[in-house]
Formats: structure tokens, C-alpha cells, sequence
């Protein structure tokens, strides 16, 4: 599964990368707020420093707009995946931006029946949103288990890109049942090399340690 960075923090992003631990970035309005950066700016930074795909989502309503939009953000770098929303005119523009051979995440995905759409739309990756499903107390693993069998039934090449990850346990299960790549805040990644046994051990090895006198420097 690949490892995406959902932020605008070119710091933490620039971390991440460093490790081999990331494979691509996601940004949208909120992250790109909180930066507090021009969105052309950040993002082509962003780009500069990860070589897979970085989307930069479009905030126009209609079609016309988000392809506009779409044809911009394009340009800042050849590994731009544009977002759109999946809404009616989020199709519209998904499958003419493709068409034009540019890289689609179709986001704000909460259904099986909108991740068929679009696929059938041509979209690159398609972001199902799982924590904002378990907010309203629905599992939203089950959407990415029936996302996954949907697209294995008829062979779609549209990426399942798990968003919205709020815990490790929501990698951990995305990655069971099979999605593409799951994007997350850095601190979600990072809390993935933590474990109360591994810190206990190295305690003890630590004092063991001690308890001998030695150095290896």
C-alpha cells in the first residue's frame, strides 16, 4: 500500500520523504488554510520534494470552473493529481481532464455507488472518507471493502485512496482489506512506529545494558 501525506507542511513532508516513507501528498483548502502559504507556491514546492502524485484540488462548483482550475494546478508540476469533488459536475470534470491525460483524485467519495461513477469517469484515484463515515457512527472500512470488490469484479484501474485516517488501527485495516494507497496526517504516520511492548523492551535492554559497564563508542 502507499504511503500519501494528507498536508501542506512542506516541513513534514520533506521529513517523511527523507525516510522513503512517503509515496505521494494530498492537500486540499483546509490544509492549504492552515499553511498559510499561496497555493501555487506551497503546492510547487510540495512537488520539488516528493516525486509521486500531489493533489491540489479545484474550488469551483461547475464543471467549466473545475476544469479550468484543473488545467492551472496542472501546470505547476507534472506530478499534479487534480481533486475534484465527487459531484455530478466532479464527473463532468474528471472525465474531461483525464481525457486531456492529467491525473484525477476524486474525493469526497461516501458510497460505493459514487466510487463506480467515478471510475467509469476515468479518475486516477477515488478518496472514500472513513473517518468522517464513522463520525456519523457507520464503519467506514465496509466502504472500502465494497469499493475493493467492486473494482475487482470488472478490473476498474481507478487507485482507492483511503482518506480521512484517523488511527493506526484505520491503516492497519485499510491495508487488510486491500486499498491502494491511504493518505494521513504525519503524525498519524509516525504513531505507526510506536509500541508500548517495543518501548518496554528497549528499557530493559537499556538497563541490562547499564548493568555491564561497557560502551561501544
Amino acid at each position: 500500500m502507499k504511503f500519501f501525506a494528507d498536508t501542506a507542511d512542506v516541513e513534514a513532508i520533506a521529513e517523511l520523504a527523507e525516510l522513503g516513507l512517503l509515496d505521494g501528498v494530498t492537500t486540499n483548502p483546509s490544509l492549504i488554510m492552515k499553511s498559510g502559504r499561496d497555493i501555487l507556491e506551497v503546492t510547487k514546492e510540495i512537488c520539488g520534494i516528493v516525486s509521486g502524485p500531489v493533489s491540489a484540488e479545484t474550488v469551483a462548483l461547475d464543471a467549466e470552473g473545475m476544469i479550468a482550475e484543473g488545467r492551472k494546478l496542472a501546470e505547476i508540476a507534472e506530478n499534479i493529481a487534480i481533486k475534484v469533488p465527487l459531484t455530478w459536475d466532479g464527473l463532468k470534470a474528471c472525465k474531461a481532464l483525464s481525457g486531456e491525460g492529467h491525473m484525477v483524485n476524486v474525493t469526497l467519495c461516501f458510497s460505493a455507488n459514487q466510487a463506480l461513477l467515478a471510475a467509469k469517469a476515468g479518475a486516477t484515484f477515488v478518496s472514500p472518507f472513513i473517518g468522517r463515515l464513522d463520525d456519523i457512527n457507520l464503519d467506514g472500512t465496509d466502504l472500502i471493502a465494497d469499493i475493493r470488490q467492486i473494482y475487482d469484479n470488472y478490473d476498474f484501474s481507478t487507485q482507492i485512496l483511503a482518506a480521512s485516517i484517523r488511527s493506526v488501527n484505520h491503516v492497519a485495516e485499510v491495508a487488510r482489506i486491500g486499498a491502494d494507497v491511504m493518505t494521513a496526517p504525519p503524525e498519524v504516520i509516525r504513531k505507526l512506529a510506536l509500541h508500548p511492548l517495543t518501548d518496554k523492551g528497549l528499557d530493559a535492554f537499556l538497563k541490562d545494558w547499564a548493568k555491564t559497564g561497557q560502551k561501544i563508542l
